[in-house]
């Protein structure tokens, strides 16, 4: 029989060592997840937008949860907020996310009034936001030091002038501006004036502008057609981009001419929308990105994790594919951020953000995809036209698709 000195070491040993079993264990087990928040349109009529992103992320976080999640096996959690194109709403989403303190960044979405908004409260805040389809310039361009906003989207000033040349290469040598009356419109306006500084043709013969929801655009249309203008390049989300197609497609056919359009309009059920005018209409939008040009080292992983959560069986199937690229790619370079950084301290993942060196994704090759005095993945490099085939699929200017 064990004396009691001896019995009480042995139980001592035991005890000691049982603890150092659960200490390895317990942060695997109860270690609370890291959360990343979509804000976006979700409950918006016809917008295709904030769940083209929300793909993105959710592909991407299937990815690095099967590998082991982040930070000593902790998994990645998504969380969404609607704001319906409201910034009210928006403004009140990023105060409860700031609240959450699990939340380590949060993703944009498409539309820029509603996030320059939102700027002075994620200034405050000091909560990473990661734009991944809004396109005003202002949005990166915001004056805070440090910046909390990294976008992997298009952006106005380069988009404006792509739009321009597109014209310029096809002989259009004058054109009209369509433009929507926010902060989106005049992001454009000033970067069509810049070109135009620089660049004599195509000259921009009248600016037109329209509020949203307006039940007719074709007078505006007329009045640059009128002008002079041989090509109308719009600022337009999906409702309007899809009204004026429908009603130019109405007039005759002298009076037709080629529409160059921003991509707002990929962001909904804009093809649906316009319904067979489309195919009436020259019609084309810009885009940073096609899966029909994706390198298949990229692409097959991606539609692999795809099709095993259920989110597309063919790249056919994606709608708004931008939104899914972007959101893919970044919530992957975010990963690559918070395991540089070793926490989910959002000021140190803000400073990981810049000095990640290097990420292999579906849009490009980002080497690397921020510095501390860049925070645009993107350059005109990826800049590219688009068409919609008969079946809505939306593929590069000069390709047939798959």
């Amino acid at each position: 029989m064990l004396s009691h000195p001896s019995f009480l070491r042995i139980a001592t040993v035991f005890s000691l060592a049982l603890a150092g079993l659960l200490l390895l264990v317990a942060p695997r087990a109860s270690a609370q997840p890291i959360v990343v928040g979509i804000d976006g349109e979700f409950g918006l009529l016809n917008s295709t937008s904030a769940q083209a992103i929300e793909m993105g992320v959710r592909v991407a976080v299937e990815e690095i949860n099967a590998s082991g999640g982040l930070l000593n096996g902790r998994r990645v959690e998504v969380a969404t907020k609607d704001h319906r194109s409201i910034a009210a709403r928006g403004i009140a989403n990023i105060r409860e996310f700031a609240a959450m303190p699990q939340v380590v960044a949060v993703f944009g979405g498409r539309f820029s009034p509603v996030i320059i908004e939102q700027l002075p409260l994620l200034r405050e805040a000091r909560l990473p936001f990661l734009a991944v389809w809004s396109s005003a310039t202002a949005i990166v361009d915001n004056g805070s030091q440090p910046n909390y906003v990294f976008r992997l989207s298009l952006r106005d000033s380069l988009a404006m002038p792509f739009m321009l040349q597109s014209a310029s290469d096809r002989g259009l040598k004058k054109v009209g501006l369509l433009l929507t009356n926010t902060s989106w419109g005049r992001s454009n306006l000033e970067a069509a004036q810049e070109y135009a500084l620089r660049n004599r043709e195509p000259a921009i013969v009248q600016t037109a502008w329209y509020n949203w929801q307006e039940k007719s655009l074709v007078d505006k249309y007329r009045k640059l057609r009128a002008a002079g203008a041989q090509a109308v390049i719009i600022v337009a989300n999906d409702d309007e981009g899809a009204l004026l197609v429908r009603e130019v497609a109405a007039l005759p056919q002298s009076e037709r001419i080629p529409i160059i359009s921003h991509w707002g309009v990929t962001g909904g059920r804009f093809f649906r929308e316009a319904g067979p005018a489309l195919q009436q209409v020259d019609f084309s939008v810009i885009q940073t990105f096609s899966f029909f040009n994706a390198r298949q080292s990229a692409l097959e992983p991606f539609m692999a994790t795809a099709r095993r959560i259920g989110a597309a069986q063919r790249i056919e199937d994606i709608d708004s594919p931008v939104g899914v690229a972007h959101a893919y790619d970044m919530m992957h370079i975010l990963a690559k951020a918070i395991r540089l950084a070793g926490t989910t301290d959002r000021a140190a993942v803000r400073d990981a953000l810049e000095r990640v060196p290097l990420h292999d994704g579906l849009v490009r090759r980002y080497a690397p995809p921020f510095t501390p005095a860049r925070h645009e993945a993107l350059g005109p490099e990826q800049l590219l036209m688009a068409r919609y085939r008969e079946d809505g699929v939306l593929v590069p200017v000069g390709k047939a698709g798959r």
